[in-house]
């Protein structure tokens, strides 16, 4: 293509290296704050005034910042519940439902234990929080395993499937929680019942234990992929099906494989979330907020290209612009939808970005014509 004097071109790159690709989102990122500045001068505000307020709460004030680590928390196990699938090929949008069914798996613990309220629990604190965790693992495994086995047994689309079962199990919760549900409040006012102080986990800086199960997991998930044999099938799979199935990769074994490891990690979710942040200890009446910001844990695996140690600064900053967006907000008197507003933006333009990530731009003075 022709611009004036000038000629350009695409060239596709054969790879990028880590540096790269932090320097491309970096500059993403500056540009879309850069979009939603005009948002600001809009409403009135100065743009540098909003975004001081908006980092500097998240990431700096002493009450905002344990909420931003809290929201990372929960993005980094939605993120590693995408990753695991999409490194296979597979695209796994159900990781609402299966926090939710984490939760249910972790409440339930809690119930048949007498882990409720005031009660006094059958076990020790610890021991039942372990049992808690384990809980809500399966309950997570267990509605991951629905379209791992219907996708590697029938062919059927995972998309469809998981979205299906996010509404089921979004409705299950409403039934579970609501007025004569099996976990009902003590009051009976249309949430889930609070869990007893013996169960509710340390904290380290009011921040709970799962910050550091999550980076462990970050780790650990890189490592999976990177070195070891069933890291490679999935990774072989993801390639080529055809060709990994003539290499003797069983297509149902690694749907199923990593449908289950998805649900487990959003299992995990759910658990951190409704179980183990300060405050909450419950299934609260806005349970759904919190499965439409598992959603974002998509966001943060494509960005991060299916690397599960880069997609952490990305959970840390988005659960820090969704936290300061919704403050600021109220500080300066802003319209409703600010934080969704600059949560969109940013999302838009990193995942355009993602173009950088394959091609370069050629700018070259055009031949003279003879």
């Amino acid at each position: 293509m022709k611009l004036g004097r000038y000629q350009i071109k695409l060239e596709k790159k054969s790879g990028f290296t880590g540096w790269q690709a932090a320097v491309i989102s970096i500059v993403a990122i500056l540009f879309a704050l850069f979009l939603v500045g005009f948002i600001f001068l809009q409403a009135g505000v100065d743009p540098a005034l909003g975004y001081q307020e908006i980092f500097s709460y998240a990431f700096l004030n002493p009450f905002g910042l344990p909420l931003t680590l809290n929201r990372a928390v929960f993005l980094l196990f939605c993120s590693f519940a995408f990753i695991v699938p999409i490194r296979a090929g597979l695209w796994n949008i159900g990781m609402a439902g299966q926090a939710y069914a984490g939760a249910l798996g972790a409440f339930a613990v809690a119930l048949a234990l007498g882990a409720k309220g005031s009660q006094t629990p059958s076990l020790p604190g610890g021991a039942l929080v372990g049992l808690m965790i384990l809980g809500a693992m399966l309950g997570g495994m267990a509605v991951g395993a629905i379209p791992g086995i219907l996708k590697g047994k029938f062919n059927t689309n995972e998309i469809v499937t998981t979205m299906m079962i996010n509404f089921i199990m979004f409705w299950l919760v409403a039934y579970m929680i609501k007025e004569g549900g099996p976990f009902m409040g003590s009051g009976g006012e249309g949430e889930g019942f609070k869990l007893t102080e013996s169960v509710r986990p340390p904290l380290f800086k009011d921040t709970p234990f799962t910050l550091w199960v999550s980076l462990a997991l970050a780790a650990l998930l890189y490592i999976l992929f990177a070195r070891t044999k069933i890291g490679y099938q999935i990774r072989a799979f993801g390639s080529s099906p055809a060709a990994a199935r003539y290499a003797g990769i069983s297509p149902v074994k690694i749907s199923l494989l990593v449908f289950v490891a998805g649900g487990l990690l959003a299992g995990l979710a759910g658990y951190h979330y409704f179980a183990a942040v300060p405050g909450l200890y419950k299934i609260p009446k806005n349970y759904g907020d919190f499965g439409d910001l598992a959603f974002y844990g998509i966001i943060c695996g494509l960005i991060s290209q299916g690397n599960p140690l880069a997609s952490i600064p990305l959970a840390l900053l988005f659960g820090g612009l969704t936290n300061g967006g919704r403050f600021v907000q109220g500080k300066l008197q802003l319209g409703f939808g600010i934080d969704y507003a600059l949560l969109g933006v940013v999302m838009i333009i990193l995942v355009a970005f993602q173009f950088f990530f394959r091609y370069r731009i050629i700018l070259k003075k055009a031949e003279k014509e003879n």
